[in-house]
């Protein structure tokens, strides 16, 4: 059985007129148990996680001024969310998500978080809606349980994923691959073990393309015997916050390539939804209903 992680605290109250679309998280299951596509027996709520596996990957002082909600104000900026204990509790509770959704992985092959890839979280600090960073922590405690050794993230959000090439700079033990559009935020890259940037309005034709004639390579070259896939579908045309072109389609065509190719190769994939910001919340919440759809027509 396809397993999701959702608890009610993904959805988080904001300020009026912020741009983050937060209802997404509440309308994605809603429509998923509507049209038929899982049922409620697919979805397990996440608890707070043993703190050790979040200081496994994070600094204990930025960690422990997030609970105490003690992070200078000029960092607290950088989050973009106002930050409360809630909020922190929220992040814990999606990194939980992820933790526990590795396990359904290597049980049914696949797992999925209704919220994570929050891929902007650093070692020391957050920013651009991130502040912890769930799939390098499911990362660390697969290899701390001694469930997986060598490790490929597939980072496919429009952004580059920082914090996670930050994390993992100097270990070859997880092998960060980020493809993203160039004018994207972050304006200042880190270094990802591959980074493909994309140049503005980048189509469906040119991406899957590239993104085919790379990924099995990768798989050859790096060996993984676990994926974490961030999905985000800030990829398409009507994304405010992105600069790629992709159609819905185009990014469903992707989805399937990528699971496609992780079951072809049985290496079991635990999928954060990333981000997602076109004006319509309907063409958020379908582009990202694709992927799980995907999920259970190709591995159940």
């Amino acid at each position: 059985m396809l397993k999701i992680a959702y608890h009610p605290i993904y959805k988080h109250p904001l300020p009026e007129g912020h741009r983050f679309p937060m209802i997404k998280y509440e309308l994605l299951p809603q429509q998923l148990l509507y049209e038929g596509s899982c049922s409620p027996e697919n979805f397990f709520e996440p608890e707070i996680p043993n703190d050790k596996y979040i200081v496994a990957v994070h600094e204990p002082e930025y960690f422990y001024d997030l609970l105490n909600i003690k992070i200078p104000p000029r960092e607290a900026r950088k989050i973009g969310f106002p930050l409360t204990e809630d909020l922190v509790e929220r992040e814990r509770t999606i990194a939980d998500g992820t933790m526990k959704g590795c396990e359904f992985a290597l049980e049914h092959g696949i797992a999925m978080n209704i919220a994570g890839g929050t891929h902007h979280a650093y070692t020391d600090h957050g920013e651009a809606f991130c502040m912890l960073n769930d799939q390098a922590i499911g990362a660390r405690y697969l290899q701390a349980k001694g469930l997986a050794n060598k490790i490929l993230i597939v980072d496919l959000d429009v952004h580059q994923g920082n914090g996670t090439a930050e994390i993992f700079r100097d270990d070859p033990s997880v092998f960060t691959f980020s493809m993203h559009g160039a004018g994207n935020y972050p304006f200042k890259k880190e270094k990802s073990d591959l980074d493909l940037a994309l140049q503005k309005s980048t189509g469906d034709r040119e991406y899957l393309s590239l993104l085919k004639n790379t990924l099995p390579r990768l798989i050859d070259t790096v060996r993984p015997d676990f994926v974490f896939y961030l999905c985000g579908v800030d990829i398409i045309a009507s994304d405010k916050l992105g600069t790629l072109s992709l159609t819905t389609a185009g990014c469903r065509e992707r989805d399937r390539f990528v699971l496609n190719t992780c079951h072809t190769h049985q290496i079991p994939v635990q999928c954060s939804m990333g981000g997602g910001y076109s004006p319509n919340i309907k063409d958020i919440v379908e582009a990202h209903a694709n992927t799980f759809r995907l999920a259970q027509e190709i591995y159940f």
